[in-house]
């Protein structure tokens, strides 16, 4: 039976993606993704075939993949982040049904709302949930539903595609929504550039965030009720009960 692998690569960084994720990688005979993420595999895949299309085009790049796996190659099909959360794992599945004689192993990545919270902190360390600002698949009147049972349910929230050319006032529609459930001092933050060349990581108020000018390479957090900004880093409590000991000596 053919076989293809869906890998997670996380943000890109070699260090940042699993060992089953590079050994799945070194065993291809070829690797198909969008023209981005292939850039971002570093020199170590540079002898590797490698086959993409560009944005929109996700259909098209599975179907690639069926079609080289049933010419006897090793093929590894990359995601940005973890292959099954906004990545091609699912669409995959769908067109499996096509294809009964492939069978498709999906690895797993590093998704950015992990990535993400350890440059921020510990925003995520209770319960949350994850949303995505592009309306290309999903209406916006769903992500507006989303978004307001998230704050009514005080999760911590996380934004993925806040915003593009095209969308540029998309997460200010948002912040808009949830500053009607939600206080404008609520704790916030946001990472640019996850694992990449020029990371940024910025802690602010949801009033700072409303205005805040975001890409599609960054990735936003919403804290619950319980989050604090401490020492500068975007912290969402468990719940722990801490005695603090004056015996304690901390250097100022």
């Amino acid at each position: 039976m053919n076989k293809i692998y869906v890998v997670g690569m996380g943000p890109g960084k070699e260090e940042m993606m699993t060992g089953e994720a590079i050994k799945a990688l070194e065993m291809a005979d070829v690797i198909i993704g969008y023209t981005t993420y292939l850039n971002l595999l570093g020199a170590r895949f540079d002898n590797k075939e490698k086959l993409s299309t560009p944005m929109k085009k996700e259909t098209e790049r599975c179907r690639m993949a069926f079609d080289e796996a049933y010419k006897g190659k090793r093929v590894a099909l990359i995601c940005s982040g973890d292959a099954g959360i906004y990545g091609m794992a699912s669409l995959m599945y769908e067109l499996a049904p096509d294809y009964p004689e492939t069978e498709i192993i999906v690895i797993p990545g590093v998704t950015a709302a992990c990535s993400g919270a350890a440059v921020l902190g510990a925003p995520i360390n209770h319960d949350f949930c994850v949303i995505s600002l592009s309306d290309l698949l999903t209406p916006w009147d769903k992500i507006e539903k989303r978004l307001i049972a998230a704050a009514s349910g005080d999760f911590a929230i996380v934004i993925y595609n806040p915003g593009s050319h095209k969308r540029k006032d998309y997460l200010q529609k948002a912040c808009d929504i949830l500053l009607t459930y939600i206080e404008e001092d609520r704790a916030c933050g946001y990472v640019e550039y996850i694992g990449r060349d020029g990371t940024k990581c910025v802690t602010c108020t949801l009033k700072e965030l409303r205005d805040t000018e975001v890409n599609m390479f960054t990735t936003v957090f919403i804290g619950n009720s319980e989050s604090e900004i401490i020492n500068n880093k975007l912290i969402t409590k468990r719940g722990y009960h801490i005695e603090r000991d004056s015996n304690i000596c901390r250097n100022n």
